[in-house]
């Protein structure tokens, strides 16, 4: 009896297929993944004159892409691992690469309409306008930023099996997110003189995503600096999914 192996790409499309459809019955949660991005774009309006435009946009995004990391993706394969969905795919003749890949370009896929939906809030909102070069340089470096987040997220649900431990833990780091940049971020506009916030809040993953996107908005003003924490950017990238690939089990027992 002939076995067929189905090909990579139609594998591929069978998997992202799956994915797109499972993202869209979430919408709602989802949806509050845009909820904080919002939020800062309405609230920090009084801050477009005092910081800039890129400042807001720069800030949202950065927590957009936090939630999206931490709490969207880590909590998805924490339960479909526990649901022993990658345990039934692993033993299919699937390359397991493919399983992974899927779920990322999906994820991908909201990087993109997160930081699109921020563009244009700010827009509309907010009355920021940037340069048709700045939007799109901000968009790519967006990416790299989510790629951070969801490193961070990988080595959590890897080195995390217990799915309800794994979301307090995503939550509480979520938080401190927050804490770190909504607060810091603040702090660092109306008291200056304090550059010792600044020098802790600039180098955590959140400062450098936030000061890459802030360059990207206005590719003008990207300087040595901005340069330092993209590469610092991608080493935390590399070491959290170095540990992540390093930890993850495809089930929990």
């Amino acid at each position: 009896m002939e076995i067929t192996i189905p090909k990579t790409s139609d594998v591929m499309k069978a998997l992202l297929r799956a994915d797109y459809t499972t993202l869209w019955r979430n919408r709602r949660a989802n949806i509050m993944v845009l909820f904080v991005p919002l939020i800062i774009v309405f609230s920090w309006k009084s801050f477009v004159n005092l910081a800039g435009g890129a400042f807001v946009l720069s800030n949202a995004i950065t927590l957009g892409l936090v939630a999206i990391g931490l709490m969207g993706y880590t909590n998805s394969i924490a339960r479909d691992r526990d649901k022993g969905v990658f345990q039934r795919l692993r033993v299919s003749p699937l390359p397991l690469w493919t399983i992974m890949v899927s779920r990322l370009l999906v994820q991908l896929t909201l990087i993109i309409i997160l930081t699109l939906i921020v563009f244009i809030s700010g827009y509309s909102m907010d009355n920021i306008h940037m340069s048709v070069g700045g939007y799109a340089a901000a968009l790519a470096v967006s990416i790299v930023g989510g790629a951070v987040y969801l490193s961070l997220g990988q080595a959590i649900v890897g080195r995390i099996q217990n799915p309800e431990t794994v979301n307090s833990t995503a939550r509480l780091i979520y938080f401190a997110f927050i804490m770190v940049g909504m607060l810091g971020e603040i702090v660092i506009v109306t008291n200056p003189e304090l550059k010792w916030v600044k020098d802790i809040v600039t180098w955590t993953p959140y400062g450098t995503v936030k000061d890459i996107l802030a360059g990207g908005l206005e590719p003008s003003k990207w300087n040595m600096h901005t340069t330092d924490s993209l590469l610092l950017t991608i080493g935390y990238t590399i070491v959290f999914a170095t540990l992540g690939i390093k930890w993850f089990k495809w089930s929990t027992k």
